[in-house]
């Protein structure tokens, strides 16, 4: 049996075929007992529109891309990705849109941006020097960076990641820790901070500034710095490894709240009690900190907000082309039970 279109229904409605395109598309430009009646026999003669001619007659899809780095099982395994998503879902919600997840595609960012059928993209974490940023201006969509270090002509909404980082050193070393680690989120960089760049960069650049107010820098012995997964397996490993050294560190400093939930547990499996042996902090006061025991210190960014706020300058953009923004939303260091001053032993 041939597919119905819209020639089919326009000639039982006695319409035009752009009445029933815009009935569909556009159901303002017609009058409500119109539209009505041409829903009305579409349904009764089973039509249902085409997303893809749609697409093609209207030059729009419906839907924007989140432009992720990771796969997406990393992705989600992270608790403080929920929430940025669940701004971006409250903005599509109201806008009438779908969202995309669109991960790297068989390894290659390249080939996820070309195959995904968007009317524009957000991108979390990506890098400015990266071929993606080349990619995304020649597909000639817009997009909005989120996490990134800005560039210009290119909306940007971030966070005051070296403030938060800053305040969350600060707070350790005013209480007296000196054998500190840092947990970085896996970079590709092997340990090479000085090469950070957007939120790791920021992040390092906050915690460096406190330790230098000390007269400290990380150098392998009592500031160490190791990297690994943004997960709580990630942060069971890095306790591990640190644990197995001779010089135990007082303070962890991690990059993520998930993973210094992964220091806490992995401590306690170990024997060591969480603040009295060892102090830990995070970034991020995803919901699991206030209930893990002990309650997380961490550093709270706006991860709701920053989604909204990027996803409504995606639409504006998408929408009437409008100039673009650099936005950074504050943190602040909310203390709770997981940090005290390092016991009298302390190397």
């Amino acid at each position: 049996m041939p597919r119905v279109n819209i020639t089919d229904i326009a000639r039982k409605a006695g319409v035009s075929k752009t009445a029933v395109s815009f009935a569909f598309n556009n159901p303002s430009r017609l009058s409500e007992a119109t539209v009505q009646q041409i829903l009305a026999i579409a349904e009764e003669m089973g039509y249902s529109p085409d997303p893809v001619a749609r697409s093609m007659s209207t030059g729009r899809t419906g839907t924007i891309g989140l432009l992720l780095p990771q796969p997406l099982p990393e992705i989600v395994r992270n608790p403080y990705f929920p929430e940025f998503l669940e701004g971006i879902g409250e903005v599509c919600t109201h806008s009438g849109l779908s969202l995309m997840l669109v991960p790297p595609l068989k390894g290659s960012m390249r080939r996820a941006i070309v195959n995904a059928a968007v009317d524009g993209f957000l991108t979390l974490g990506l890098e400015e020097s990266k071929a993606t940023m080349v990619v995304l201006r020649q597909r000639g969509v817009p997009f909005v960076t989120v996490d990134s270090d800005p560039i210009e002509g290119v909306p940007a909404i971030n966070v005051d990641d070296a403030g938060g980082a800053c305040q969350a050193m600060q707070h350790v070393l005013a209480l007296g820790h000196r054998q500190i680690a840092i947990l970085a989120i896996r970079s590709g960089k092997q340990g090479h901070y000085r090469e950070y760049v957007g939120t790791l960069g920021a992040r390092m650049h906050g915690y460096l500034q406190a330790l230098e107010e000390y007269g400290l820098t990380i150098n392998g012995r009592s500031v160490r710095l190791l990297e690994c997964a943004s997960t709580e397996e990630g942060g069971m490993e890095s306790f591990q490894t640190l644990w197995k050294s001779r010089h135990h560190p007082t303070a962890i400093i991690a990059m993520s709240d998930i993973i210094a939930i992964g220091v806490i547990k992995a401590a306690a499996s170990a024997g060591q009690q969480v603040p009295r042996d060892l102090s830990v902090v995070g970034f991020d006061d995803i919901t699991l900190a206030s209930l893990i025991h002990p309650a997380l210190t961490t550093v709270a960014q706006p991860s709701r907000e920053k989604g909204e706020m990027a996803t409504r300058e995606l639409v504006k953009l998408i929408e009437s082309n409008s100039q673009p923004i650099h936005q950074v939303l504050p943190t602040r260091l909310v203390e709770r039970s997981s940090v005290c001053p390092p016991p009298k032993n302390e190397d």
